[in-house]
């Protein structure tokens, strides 16, 4: 016979407890910085709105980089999801369709939590720095994964190799080598450079809308992002072929390898 295998044991009451209060103090702190900003965070104001003193709350967060720390990282992962959501209400949709999606969402949990997305992309807090491959991290490359998904959906890491993009210093392929992979292998730098350069427009769009910089455009900023959205993507996938280069050619009559993109004017 096979031996069970031991129950995990549930959270002890003051477990239970001790993740009660964490969640009360981080709501709490989300509250502060909704209403006065991410830089007036105040470790005092939190603890007294929630009847307990500065030291009680030191119980739970030591100090103020614990407490900044995992507003970060919930961030990061609220903005994940929103993204995520976004992404499965697509679902059956082609790629591109699925990656307008993806924008539409980063673009409406920003200008929804200004604030929070301000702790997470505005002026750095001063004194702060996040741990190295902490939470933070992690959470911020959830997001990036779901983004890199729906931009190279159906293509292969040969024909990512093979996109068109301004030649690259030996230096520059060496660094963006191994910071995504693609699958069971790296994605390759010219790959990276163009999910690079889209993160930078379509997030750069979203700040000066969130901060206000775009205000004069009025009630059109929502379609001027998705005309920009669907023109970035529709160039990126211009720059991949449709197969690898160097590949020999498909034998006459067969269809050619690897995925005719969907454009994102369908």
């Amino acid at each position: 016979m096979f031996a069970e295998e031991p129950a995990t044991a549930p959270p002890s009451l003051r477990q239970r407890r001790r993740a009660t209060a964490t969640r009360e103090i981080v709501e709490a702190a989300e509250r502060h910085i909704a209403e006065h900003g991410p830089h007036a965070l105040s470790l005092r104001a939190v603890a007294r709105s929630l009847g307990m003193t500065v030291q009680g709350l030191y119980h739970y967060f030591p100090n103020r980089d614990a407490l900044v720390t995992a507003l970060v990282a919930k961030a990061y992962d609220d903005l994940a999801d929103a993204v995520t959501a976004s992404v499965d209400a697509a679902s059956g949709e082609p790629a591109a369709r699925r990656f307008l999606a993806a924008t539409e969402g980063y673009r409406r949990w920003a200008v929804t939590h200004v604030e929070r997305f301000q702790l997470l992309y505005g002026a750095p807090l001063r004194h702060y720095e996040a741990p190295v491959e902490g939470p933070t991290t992690l959470a911020m490359r959830r997001l990036g994964t779901v983004f890199q998904r729906e931009m190279f959906d159906g293509y292969t890491t040969a024909q990512l190799a093979s996109a068109d993009t301004r030649a690259l210093s030996p230096a520059l392929r060496a660094h963006l080598e191994p910071l995504f992979a693609h699958g069971s292998e790296a994605l390759p730098p010219p790959a990276t450079a163009l999910l690079l350069g889209a993160w930078g427009h379509m997030h750069g769009m979203v700040v000066l809308e969130a901060f206000g910089h775009t205000a004069f455009i009025g009630d059109h900023q929502a379609e001027v992002f998705r005309m920009a959205m669907r023109d970035l993507l529709d160039d990126i996938h211009r720059r991949i072929p449709t197969r690898p280069s160097k590949a020999a050619p498909a034998p006459q009559g067969t269809a050619p390898a690897g995925p005719v993109p969907h454009s994102s004017r369908d």
